[in-house]
């Protein structure tokens, strides 16, 4: 199996078949197990083996047959899965963090995980110090000896940062710090985060994993040390388990994720070249990104996600409401091409300072590629700017 590709993982690892045989996974929609007799359940509850269960909040055989699988894509030990991706963010750092633990983190992050780290962890005693996560002397100079975690998302959102996760690993391992990274915009077709030196990976499984906009969930990854040690009793006693319907519609998702990845990279590619000349194009695709080389290194695409900028509010809405394909919408990785107006959504809550240094202008559309017609939706966007 562990000379497999990504795609062949992605169809046949984890599966757990019933005494039935059945193809397709089964779906196991219980919330508790049965034991023949008392001393069974004593010997369970003291320790379950890899196919005993206790209790869906702890685990179930349909979600583990998704932490198998998208551990085995993604090259990790270990997986646990959420209900949410802002799950997944939440237990990743609560889980191993105490009042007086530092962290350095990318200054550049998705609205909810912002507010994690400036609101929630400081009421905790956790110290939190922001960088640009471009700059890595920046990234040096905030490492402490005391550092416990560093945090960024490899790509940013909505700007498109590209964060060099080989580099930063070095760094915060050097001071024995753990590199934590939110990888949903890399995807895990082009994510190779765990061999570039990330200890722990998290993604919403919301968005590519998915892929067609039917469920919420999250997964965090890494050593099966962290996960089952630090991660699992943080998480099944505070109650941010997946649902086993959720974990067998993403082992569905599993299947075609790298199909579905690949073919809205290459359009978003199509749509950033075709409009680079028209308006100012983010795309880490582009060879005038400023980490495109990283890029290219990194995940060899540039992604899924473009973001362009019609330089006010009032162009922005215009063009939104013009777009006849495109769903206006704040989700990402869909079948649908989706854009959203960050400013006034995603990242609504931020002072207009800090959405100036996070490149979040007025005018700034993320675009989100689906499964589309490449040139019908760039039909659609010239016709809307124009």
């Amino acid at each position: 199996m562990t000379d497999w590709s990504k795609q062949t993982k992605a169809v046949h690892t984890g599966i757990r078949r019933s005494q039935y045989g059945e193809v397709s996974e089964a779906i196991f929609l219980t919330q508790g197990f049965v034991y023949d007799t008392a001393e069974a359940a004593e010997a369970r509850f003291l320790q379950s083996g890899p196919d005993e269960f206790i209790y869906a909040r702890y685990g179930n055989p349909t979600v583990a047959m998704f932490e198998d699988r998208i551990a085995a894509i993604e090259g990790a030990e270990d997986a646990f899965a959420t209900a949410s991706g802002m799950a997944a963010v939440n237990g990743a750092l609560m889980s191993m963090l105490k009042a007086g633990d530092h962290v350095v983190s990318a200054r550049a992050l998705f609205g909810s995980c912002l507010y994690i780290l400036e609101e929630i962890l400081p009421r905790f005693g956790v110290e939190v110090t922001f960088v640009d996560g471009t700059d890595l002397s920046a990234w040096e100079a905030a490492i402490r000896p005391d550092t416990k975690a560093v945090f960024f998302e490899s790509l940013s959102n909505p700007a498109l940062e590209v964060i060099d996760i080989a580099a930063v690993s070095d760094l915060a391992h050097a001071h024995g710090a753990m590199v934590i990274v939110d990888n949903v915009f890399a995807t895990p077709v082009f994510s190779n985060a765990i061999a570039q030196g990330a200890d722990v990976v998290v993604y919403s499984a919301t968005k590519h994993i998915d892929g067609q906009g039917r469920a919420l969930g999250g997964v965090i990854l890494g050593t099966t040390d962290y996960i089952r040690k630090t991660v699992e009793p943080y998480l099944k006693h505070t109650g941010a388990a997946m649902s086993p319907f959720t974990a067998w519609m993403l082992l569905k998702g599993l299947e075609t994720m790298s199909l579905r990845v690949r073919a809205q990279a290459a359009t978003a590619r199509t749509l950033a070249e075709a409009l680079a000349s028209r308006t100012r194009t983010i795309y880490p695709g582009l060879p005038d990104h400023p980490q495109h080389a990283l890029t290219m290194t990194q995940m060899g695409s540039g992604g899924t996600v473009l973001s362009i900028d019609v330089g006010s509010k009032e162009t922005a809405f215009r063009t939104l409401n013009a777009l006849k394909i495109f769903t206006i919408s704040n989700n990402l990785g869909d079948a649908k091409s989706i854009v959203t107006h960050p400013a006034t959504t995603t990242h609504q809550r931020l002072p207009d300072e800090q959405k100036d240094a996070l490149g979040i202008t007025p005018g700034l559309i993320r675009i989100s590629c689906g499964l589309e017609d490449a040139g019908d939706l760039l039909a659609d966007l010239q016709s809307a700017l124009t």
